[in-house]
């Protein structure tokens, strides 16, 4: 293709007319005389302009950029040698749109020549688009360095395939990265929704699961409660009918029930409340860490349990020693000292016996026997006899009492022997000592007791603390991902400490009742055969706490129905799980399919640059060595169309960073001719047009530089526009150049 003469409104350009020739062509003119607009004309003229480019920072569109300074049409008309016929190829504007309308007609007779339209002519004419042609056979102003485009990649696969032109590794590659991207791309591709889709459906699943687990067991423990409340209805009414015949049993058992509601529900408000109020329901199902060390300070309460009803159980085998002992009640001092007293008593001296009574017998009968004689024989020895009766009656009277005093005192001190069970006065302070030591083991006991129940207390409080900053993690609590039998296991803990607690304060109010006073006496129908299992007050209390059970396991199962009927069918949502999960499967086929798309096309990129890229280093290579005069004889083009340049005798290749902006220009014309060599088609080729493309040689390489153009133009059209006369002044003396000179700014 070789253009003859061009004609053209453009820009700056008022239906001015420049003729070229068919080998190398300069064009020499100052700046803004007009070179880059004629470059621009040629492309404009081959393709049309980009009607969807618009004006931004720092650019121009094309459309606003060459619009006629004069505010005539923009036009055009171009003269052209192509395939050995003549051509006249006109364009202007197609309403609104600047060359929109295109016209290839036969100069000799005017007729239009068929095949041609506004969008193909420029790419019959060079055999290459625009974007081939661009990063070819095209050096605009300042822009040697040639870029990546998918047409060029599809003429350079073409070229390495014998195919069409209708591959590019980077737009596939593009294509198939979008489709990677749009199948899993953080929240917003494909896969990644299904996923959270799905989680979704099994959160939906999980809770349609706790729900019905919650209505369920709610219902068994309704109908078990159902069935105790209709029993303890049953059991206070007999009590009722009881409490009327044995008030005073009634109520010295109230008082006991009083005692003990009142310190059960110390303890178990102390122990609910330890740590402050309970958490809620909702908190308690977030609960998951520390379980571990909870279980592990359950297994050490269990032992401390043990410990503690050990304790116990010493404190009241103790206790009851102290109950069977003949001192219970007294202190250790006080039982040695009502030993060491009935000790004394035991062992005490009897008083003295007196005289015996054989005497007083012994003088009675000489009395008598003198009263006798005295009265038979002779009156004197009536008055000895009669004070021999007298003094053996006395001495026998006093013999006789001191003889039962002297059996009183030895029946008490066998008396204290026995009270005490033992036979000496010894063994009463014997058994005194043992009192004391049973004593001291029983304070020791309760001490021990005392001990256990700190223990417990402390062992409690460690609990609570560590069920407080368990709950403290409830903040973080998100997406639900919580185990169900530990959240199980800690609401029932908490609802059985209140349920108990709820208990006694029945059970400890019912006491204060009853020990304040007795209800009336009524007239109760006599209950059936039935034995109640609890008193009176813990029966009531019991009832209470069972009916508020009743109350609370209804609104459970209200709210875990309601939760169901607001969730759906769990069928529906296992459906659409499946059909999520099915998607699902079927997008990571599709995105593992497009990752080994991606790896086949990898694969064939390397293949397609290792044929094509030795054939265009090294036809750059040696335009380089010829452009800067054998100074650099390798070239090297990334597949990112960088391009490195090697000196001779040098191994590792040097980044056009590098280089000078002189020799930068330099590789990169090589790299344009190279690809004009390779990538365009030899059959009638298309021109090669360098706005300013020398601007930066010295004189010597521009003149190399020259000399390459003179042998390409022996087989391409060339036309260099330059902005310097050296050019010109060069090529003075040669025939086959045709030289247009344009002194006028």
């Amino acid at each position: 293709m070789i253009i003859k003469k061009m004609t053209a409104t453009f820009g700056r350009l008022q239906n001015e007319t420049l003729e070229l020739g068919p080998g190398l062509t300069v064009i020499q003119a100052p700046n803004e005389g007009g070179k880059s607009t004629w470059s621009a004309f040629i492309r404009a003229m081959l393709y049309g302009i980009p009607t969807k480019e618009r004006d931004r920072q720092n650019f121009i569109a094309e459309k606003n950029r060459y619009q006629p300074w004069s505010g005539a049409p923009m036009e055009g008309a171009m003269e052209i040698r192509w395939q050995g016929q003549e051509l006249l190829l006109r364009r202007s504007q197609n309403r609104t749109v600047p060359f929109g309308k295109c016209e290839v007609a036969d100069p000799r007779t005017g007729e239009a020549v068929p095949g041609f339209t506004g969008e193909n002519v420029g790419e019959l004419l060079t055999g290459a688009p625009r974007e081939v042609f661009e990063r070819s056979a095209f050096v605009g102003q300042g822009a040697a360095a040639v870029d990546g485009a998918p047409a060029l990649e599809k003429r350079i696969s073409a070229l390495v395939s014998s195919g069409e032109e209708d591959v590019s590794y980077s737009q596939v590659e593009r294509r198939l990265r979008d489709w990677l991207n749009r199948r899993r791309h953080n929240r917003t591709g494909l896969i990644p929704k299904l996923e959270s889709a799905l989680d979704q459906l099994n959160g939906t699943l999980a809770r349609q699961s706790r729900a019905h687990r919650s209505a369920q067991e709610a219902q068994r423990a309704l109908r078990a409660l159902e069935e105790e409340h209709a029993l303890l209805t049953q059991e206070l009414a007999a009590h009722k009918f009881a409490a009327e015949q044995q008030r005073r049993a009634a109520w010295e058992q109230a008082q006991g029930e009083l005692a003990q509601a009142r310190a059960e529900e110390t303890r178990l408000q102390g122990e609910l409340c330890r740590d402050g109020a309970p958490p809620s329901r909702e908190a308690l199902r977030t609960v998951q860490e520390g379980l571990n060390e909870l279980r592990a300070l359950d297994r050490e309460h269990r032992t401390g349990e043990d410990s503690l009803s050990a304790a116990q159980e010493g404190l009241s085998a103790a206790q009851a020693v102290l109950e069977d002992s003949i001192f219970r009640g007294l202190s250790p001092e006080q039982a040695r000292a009502q030993a060491q007293t009935d000790a004394d008593a035991a062992q005490a001296q009897p008083p003295a016996a007196g005289p015996s009574p054989v005497l007083g017998v012994v003088l009675l009968i000489a009395g008598l026997l003198c009263a006798a004689a005295g009265v038979l024989v002779d009156p004197l020895f009536f008055l000895p006899g009669a004070a021999a009766l007298v003094g053996g009656g006395a001495a026998f009277l006093i013999s006789s009492r001191r003889r039962s005093a002297l059996q009183d005192f030895l029946d008490g001190q066998q008396e204290i022997l026995d009270r005490y069970g033992v036979d000496s006065p010894n063994a009463i302070l014997s058994l005194a000592k043992d009192y004391a030591g049973d004593w001291v083991r029983a304070q020791e006991a309760e001490r021990a007791l005392v001990r256990a129940q700190q223990d417990r207390q402390q062992r409690n409080q460690r609990r609570e603390q560590l069920a407080g900053s368990i709950t403290r993690s409830l903040d973080g609590f998100g997406a639900g991902l919580k185990d169900v039998i530990t959240l199980s296991a800690a609401i029932s803990r908490a609802l059985l400490l209140q349920e108990k607690l709820e208990q006694a304060v029945i059970r400890r109010e019912g006491a204060e009742k009853l020990a304040q006073r007795l209800p009336a006496p009524q007239d109760l129908p006599r209950p059936g055969d039935l034995t109640p299992r609890y008193d009176a007050a813990y029966t009531a209390a019991r009832l209470t706490a069972v009916e508020g059970e009743m109350s609370r396991l209804r609104s459970v199962l209200a709210t875990a129905q309601g939760e169901l009927n607001t969730l759906g069918d769990p069928d529906e949502t296992i459906e659409q799980q499946e059909q999520l999960q099915e998607e699902l499967d079927r997008r990571r086929g599709e995105y593992d399919s497009l990752s080994l798309a991606l790896e086949g096309l990898e694969e064939a990129r390397r293949d397609m640059q290792s044929r094509f890229a030795p054939a265009l280093n090294d036809r750059a290579g040696a335009l380089m060595a010829s452009l800067t005069g054998g100074k650099y004889d390798k070239v090297l083009l990334t597949q990112e169309f960088d391009a490195l340049a090697s000196e001779a005798d040098t191994v590792l290749p040097r980044r056009v960073l590098t280089l000078s902006r002189g020799a930068a220009d330099q590789l990169y014309l090589a790299v344009r001719l190279a690809i004009c060599e390779l990538a365009l088609p030899l059959d009638d080729p298309a021109p090669l047009i360098l706005d300013d493309a020398l601007a930066n040689f010295d004189d010597a390489r521009m003149a190399l530089a020259l000399d390459a153009l003179q042998a390409l133009a022996q087989t391409r059209q060339v036309l260099l526009f330059t902005c310097h006369s050296r050019e010109a002044d060069y090529l003075a003396d040669t025939p086959a150049v045709k030289i247009h000179l344009d002194s006028q700014p």
